[in-house]
């Protein structure tokens, strides 16, 4: 079944390029009306106009720090780290030809949590350092699953094994490390549970050349995707090198989500569901999947965030119990469906 039901074909189940169009206004739409609700909504209320206002340098200070400083940030931040998770899922699912492929199942978020967590024990957090401890955990888990997969090729199921086999020892090492470290254990796992609470405009400005660059090599990888989701035979045959190319994906995918755990901390469920929704809605042609799933991505991320803030006001739940809730029905769904 786990090889099997990922091998979709890029055309089969293709939409008009009109339709596709429609689905990516629409997704668009909704993620500006997320964001809108984001700022809009908290403790101190402001209105769409106000935000328009102060966007032309008006408004009072009250507004200006509500929206500047606080707020918008905060969902520009959850809507680029959802987008990136949703694209690193197609990335991972694509390169393991397999519809389970996520960060978390992979090892990717694990091994970058433990980078991170590396970063708070002997950087004391430094936000310099921990972009790039994070991104060297994801993508050293990354080469080592993809080299305890490799016997004559890494075959998905292999990969697959190995990314859960990896995940578990990875966690184990995280903990351990917790049990002695001199970080303060509160602001350790609070992060570790995911979150933007006291994001800034620094930690989007830190994620953002990733993301950049993440998106537009997985938009020109986009062909080659198409072809690998034919099969490793008929791609061989095509001339696609398909163990350079799947090397290449979970490296792109790595970077992308050690990227936004560093900048949230470990949010799940993004990259696994969303991907399949995009799918079902455009078809499976990854230049059309690759856009969709970040703007749906990003807009899952900032209903979730939004609602983590809200619901028990002033305590704020982890950004990942909605991600679940909201994904985890779709899913299931999905799994009975054998899709």
């Amino acid at each position: 079944m786990l090889n099997r039901s990922v091998a979709v074909s890029p055309t089969a189940a293709g939409r008009s390029p009109g339709t596709f169009v429609l689905w990516l206004a629409g997704a668009f739409a909704v993620l500006l009306a997320a964001l809108v609700l984001a700022v809009t909504r908290g403790s101190v209320p402001v209105s769409p106009a106000q935000i328009v206002e102060v966007l032309r340098g008006g408004g009072d200070d009250l507004a200006r720090t509500v929206i500047l400083d606080l707020r918008l940030p905060r969902a520009l931040l959850a809507a680029v780290v959802g987008g990136n998770l949703a694209v690193a899922g197609v990335l991972l699912q694509s390169a393991l030809r397999n519809p389970l492929g996520d960060p978390h199942l992979v090892g990717v978020s694990a091994g970058a949590g433990l980078g991170a967590v590396l970063a708070f024990s002997f950087f004391a957090g430094s936000f310099a350092a921990l972009p790039l401890s994070a991104f060297a955990g994801a993508l050293l888990s990354a080469v080592i699953v993809y080299g305890l997969a490799y016997r004559e090729g890494a075959q998905p199921l292999r990969l697959i094994l190995a990314g859960v086999a990896l995940t578990s020892l990875l966690g184990a090492a995280t903990n351990a490390l917790l049990s002695v470290s001199s970080a303060p254990l509160p602001v350790v796992m609070s992060w570790l549970m995911g979150g933007f609470s006291g994001r800034s405009w620094g930690e989007l400005e830190a994620l953002l050349p990733w993301s950049v660059v993440g998106l537009i090599a997985a938009l020109v990888a986009s062909r080659a995707m198409n072809v690998l989701a034919l099969g490793d035979e008929l791609a061989h045959g095509l001339g696609l090198r398909v163990e350079r190319l799947r090397l290449g994906l979970l490296a792109l995918g790595a970077m992308l989500a050690g990227a936004s755990v560093a900048a949230s901390g470990v949010i799940g469920f993004v990259g696994l569901v969303v991907p399949h929704v995009a799918r079902l809605t455009v078809g499976a042609a990854h230049e059309r999947v690759v856009p969709l799933s970040w703007l749906l991505g990003a807009a899952l991320l900032v209903v979730a965030d939004t609602a983590a803030r809200l619901l028990l006001d002033p305590t704020e739940l982890p950004v990942g119990i909605f991600t679940a809730a909201l994904g985890a029905p779709y899913f299931l769904h999905l799994l009975r469906r054998r899709v």
